[in-house]
């Protein structure tokens, strides 16, 4: 399936840099590429235009983080009035070692993954995405529970001890960093790629028929901007030692072929989450079997958390 026009989120630098770049190599009609400010979003089309030598990047300002912007980004879509093929919902970082919250109340962490459902279901209810679309989402090995340092919630265990059993009322716990969760960058950034995997197993769902939508994690690619708020340990220690050993890291250009990869999945896997294979972190990426990643009663409560705090749902 040929992706004429594909949206990029996060295109300024790294994996979603990486992926644009990518996609105007292989064909790509139009590539809208998004950055926190419209002069960042010009500068890197310019920056694409001048690496490929391909005319084909559109600049547009979102910034995930603020609701207006969403509503902005998407007026502009709307008024652009082209259907989107591909939409590459790409994000994610090591959080600050101290807990911080955006203007919303929710953990910058788990931020991208709010705004990135505004988005897509603010094109959904535009009709901007193509009858076949293919929704990409980035998530990371950290889900899986087997990566050292990287713990996630039990958000079961929280709902059952402190919300009578509120699954939904736990996710948002978890999205705004509440005094029932215990705070560590670490494990703030499994808990949002957790949540990622489970809200594109309830987005599925909801799509229409013919078009789908998977988790992508692109594997340990330490060469981005990703780590720039870790800690001294893992940034200064672990980072280098991770580049040193084989089968640990991969470059952002090897990255985001699983990104395109994945977009010629079919329907019949809509709302699964690929990665590399348990305990590796890099190498062919399977489909994730472990069951966290299959509880249907999470993947609705996640959804359910992510509309309240968004204020947006699909019929």
């Amino acid at each position: 399936m040929g992706h004429a026009i594909a949206l990029v989120t996060g295109a300024t630098s790294g994996l979603g840099h990486a992926a644009a770049r990518l996609l105007a190599s292989e064909g790509s009609r139009a590539v809208v590429v998004t950055g926190r400010s419209l002069a960042r979003a010009y500068d890197t089309a310019t920056q694409l235009t001048a690496e490929t030598k391909k005319q084909v990047f559109a600049p547009l300002e979102l910034e995930l983080d603020t609701p207006a912007s969403v509503q902005a980004a998407l007026a502009a879509l709307v008024k652009r009035g082209e259907t989107i093929d591909l939409l590459l919902l790409n994000a994610g970082w090591i959080g600050r070692k101290e807990r911080l919250l955006t203007e919303a109340g929710i953990e910058v962490t788990q931020a991208p993954l709010v705004g990135h459902h505004q988005l897509t279901v603010g094109l959904l209810r535009a009709g901007l995405l193509s009858p076949d679309a293919r929704i990409i989402v980035a998530g990371s090995e950290a889900a899986r529970g087997d990566v050292p340092m990287f713990n996630y919630t039990d958000v079961a265990a929280l709902a059952a001890n402190q919300y009578r059993g509120d699954r939904s009322a736990a996710v948002e716990d978890v999205l705004r960093s509440g005094p029932n969760v215990k705070y560590a960058p670490n494990r703030a950034h499994a808990n949002a790629k957790l949540l990622v995997a489970w809200w594109a197993a309830a987005l599925s769902r909801r799509l229409p028929a013919g078009m789908a939508v998977y988790a992508v994690s692109p594997g340990s690619t330490p060469d981005t901007k990703g780590l720039r708020n870790a800690g001294p340990a893992l940034k200064w220690l672990m980072l280098p030692l991770v580049k040193l050993i084989p089968g640990m890291s991969q470059t952002p250009e090897t990255s985001v072929r699983r990104y395109l990869q994945a977009s010629e999945f079919g329907t019949d896997v809509s709302g699964q989450f690929f990665a590399s294979a348990p305990g590796k972190m890099t190498g062919p990426m399977v489909a994730m079997r472990q069951p966290h990643f299959h509880d249907h009663a999470n993947q609705e409560a996640a959804w359910q958390a992510i509309v309240k705090v968004s204020g947006v749902d699909l019929p």
